[in-house]
């Protein structure tokens, strides 16, 4: 037997649908192939809209298998007489550092560790750490349909007595009741739920990164299923699960996905395919494949458009050549296509830093490297890392194909790897990690796995029922992961990060600088003049009439004589006097417009309303390129409304080859619309021949339940929900770390 758990990684994602009256589904469930839909959970087949009727998102949870190799083995096997599930999920955010870039990142050695570069933790000033943990503890269910087990105040093991959970009456946001449900299908596979969305705590929010005594319901966990033969034999097996925030694009595509993170990982540490890579060194004889290794990445590299300006990379997916030409012939424009990729940056000791280039000059052009998003860090100065490039394998492959090592057969042989595995991690973000979206760079340290797509366990089964979960360990040193180790790292509240993370002004001049201070300094001119006024036709020895005017910038002291006057100037005084002075660190000019996952957090989308009503209600015509987050204007406004946000499908998926991406499923109820004139903004009244579109949200609910059926019941759902308005600290949060507040 090879029993195991497929995906030994699986993903959930948040939603804050509720179970409906009138049969309506309020979940779905993870795709199983990379780019795939979410699936129905009675058909299983992809589904059609990812929000209720009240423009809740639905839940996503994800179904784990167990296999026998390439078999299921489920309930209705003949020798199978049960399986148990335990899952325990926790969130550990608040517990751990404050969010800073690399700083921490083993990986770039001990001089980068935490205590090294001085990162202060979340909640500095409580000395109980575990209490900031959600650990809701172990939760465990079996059998065909079984009742559905919440990680909630209710259901705590009562053998476990180490569980705690934040106020369930926070000063801002909505209370964390859950971190998630556990339920079973009807052949006894497991599906695990995440949490709804939920954030709150009491102090005013103070960053994107980490707030103190806020917290989310995303969390992570082990899962375990115990099989029991009828003869009496168990076999326990294990695997982990992350829950993540909604996927608002799930058929587009990272150019480097967490598939790819852990396939390299797999690759280069845990011998997974020796023929690829052994004893420290990529085998140069080795052939890739071109529909396994090549196409995804243009195909990907293509898909970026339809979530992010990205005009310089068409000639990647344009097929000047034939991409899957592997002659001699053909080699020049296979090696100049693979040129324009960046190399990663060595961890340590790095003389030279490609990701610190933006721009190819190759024959005297220029033209952005590939791929074109930030790196892990343009934001900092410390553990600088500008610009993207692909992982180890990838680029090795990459570099395979430039050299026409590669074949292009009709069925590629797939790596042993079970599909599973690879579709449920392919799906979430791999690179740039500043933090990422699901999980972070931790991800990329080999510590972390026991085997090639599989997490170290720190405690195993039931292991926490007698310490608990420790608030402090680094699992990136080694000894395994405990429960909520893998999204401890990410922003607290995730809203207040996902309204940050989406553009990025890069500087590409200086390789150590991202960012320096920008000093500016107001000045104000004080002019006074005098003058002598004479009427027309008087001599100068006339009544002189002496003017000292009022001080002055306006070059209009000449208009002030009357027409019948001459006036004879008699000297002026100018004073310069400083009143203001501001500092505040910027992006360094001058700076490139990056962009961070556009697959996860889109940014520049098409309109996809076709009806009189959707486009009355959205203000805009069909197929205008527009900024996603329009109408969301600020942190708090995010971590009430992060459900208002439209999914983007392809509303030509029958038609391969041909998409059509755009907006579905926005909620335009909740926004209204405005033309603001350039001439209101400048006082110029001559500039009223352009206008600027503004989408803010209408606070007025009776507004709001007049514009359609939806509008009413999203109204319900704000009276219902218990959330409390949001307050920034008095300082305010500062500028984005991009640099500017400007959409457009």
């Amino acid at each position: 037997m090879n029993l195991a758990i497929h995906p030994s990684v699986g993903v959930a994602r948040l939603g804050n649908s509720e179970q409906l009256t009138n049969n309506e589904s309020s979940e779905c469930l993870s795709p199983e192939t990379i780019g795939g839909l979410p699936l129905e959970p009675e058909t299983l087949l992809p589904v059609t809209y990812f929000k209720d009727k009240a423009g809740r998102i639905k839940r996503q949870g994800q179904v784990f298998k167990v296999f026998d190799g390439e078999s299921e083995i489920t309930l209705e096997n003949e020798q199978i007489a049960s399986m148990v599930w335990t899952v325990h999920l926790a969130n550990k955010k608040a517990a751990w550092y404050q969010y800073n870039e690399l700083q921490g990142n083993l990986l770039y050695g001990p001089q980068n560790s935490y205590q090294a570069r001085n990162v202060p933790l979340r909640n500095a000033d409580e000395p109980d750490r575990q209490s900031l943990i959600i650990d809701p503890g172990p939760r465990t269910i079996s059998g065909a349909n079984a009742t559905p087990i919440d990680f909630d105040r209710n259901s705590v093991p009562s053998d476990y007595p180490h569980a705690s959970f934040p106020s369930d009456q926070p000063k801002y946001g909505s209370a964390i009741k859950t971190l998630g449900t556990l339920k079973t299908d009807d052949k006894g596979r497991l599906i695990v739920f995440g949490g709804y969305g939920h954030a709150g705590g009491d102090e005013a929010l103070t960053s994107y990164g980490g707030s103190d005594t806020w917290h989310d319901d995303t969390a992570d966990g082990p899962v375990y299923c115990v099989v029991t033969y009828k003869d009496g034999s168990t076999k326990t097996l294990k695997a982990w699960v992350v829950v993540g925030s909604p996927d608002f694009a799930p058929e587009i595509v990272n150019i480097s996905s967490l598939d790819d993170t852990f396939f390299d990982i797999g690759v280069r540490y845990k011998n997974l395919v020796p023929d690829l890579y052994a004893n420290g060194h990529f085998n140069f004889d080795y052939i890739a494949n071109y529909k396994r290794d090549i196409l995804p990445i243009i195909e990907r590299i293509s898909n970026y458009q339809w979530v992010a300006n990205v005009q310089s990379m068409s000639g990647f997916f344009s097929y000047q050549f034939n991409f899957a030409d592997n002659s001699e012939a053909n080699r020049a424009k296979r090696q100049a296509y693979f040129d324009y990729f960046r190399k990663p940056d060595p961890k340590i000791g790095a003389v030279e830093k490609p990701q610190e280039t933006l721009f190819s000059h190759a024959n005297g052009g220029e033209l952005p490297m590939m791929p074109m998003n930030s790196g892990s860090n343009s934001v900092s100065n410390t553990t600088v890392e500008k610009f993207m490039a692909l992982d180890e394998t990838q680029l090795f492959l990459l570099g395979q194909w430039a050299l026409g090592r590669f074949e292009d057969t009709p069925e590629p042989a797939e790596f042993s790897v079970h599909p599973l595995d690879k579709a449920s991690v392919g799906n979430c973000v791999g690179l740039p990690m500043c933090p990422g979206i699901e999980v972070t760079w931790s991800l990329q340290n080999p510590n972390l796995y026991e085997s090639a797509y599989v997490i170290a366990h720190d405690g195993g089964l039931n292991g926490y029922n007698q310490s608990g979960l420790t608030p402090s360990r680094d699992e990136c040193e080694g000894g395994g992961c405990q429960p909520g180790d893998l999204t401890k790292r990410m922003a607290c509240p995730w809203q207040a990060d996902f309204f940050q993370c989406t553009v990025q002004s890069v500087n590409f001049t200086e390789p150590s600088i991202n960012k320096a201070t920008l000093k500016t300094e107001q000045r104000t001119q004080t002019t006074q003049t005098w003058q002598l006024s004479l009427a027309k036709g008087e001599s100068e020895s006339t009544e002189v009439k002496a003017n000292l005017n009022t001080p002055t910038t306006q070059v209009e002291n000449a208009a002030q004589s009357a027409l019948n006057e001459e006036t004879l100037q008699l000297g002026s005084i100018e004073q310069v006097t400083l009143t203001n002075t501001t500092s505040k660190p910027q992006p360094l000019t001058p700076t490139y417009y990056s962009y961070w996952w556009p697959p996860q957090s889109p940014w520049d989308v098409l309109t996809g309303e076709t009806t009189q009503l959707g486009q009355a209600q959205n203000n805009l015509s069909a197929g205008q390129q527009v900024n996603y987050q329009r109408g969301i204007n600020s942190f708090t406004q995010m971590v009430e409304h992060w459900s208002a946000l439209a999914f983007i499908k392809n509303k030509n998926a029958q038609n391969e080859g041909f998409p059509y991406f755009t907006e579905q499923e926005r909620n335009n109820e909740l926004f209204e619309y405005k033309e603001v004139t350039t001439s209101q903004l400048t006082g110029n009244p001559s500039d009223d021949g352009t206008s600027v579109p503004v989408f803010f949200i209408n606070d007025n609910r009776h507004v709001i339940e007049q514009k359609s059926e939806k509008g009413k019941l999203m109204v319900q759902y704000f009276s219902e929900r218990a959330f409390s308005p949001i307050k920034v600290c008095s300082e305010g949060l500062g500028l984005p770390r991009s640099g500017s507040t400007v959409r457009r």
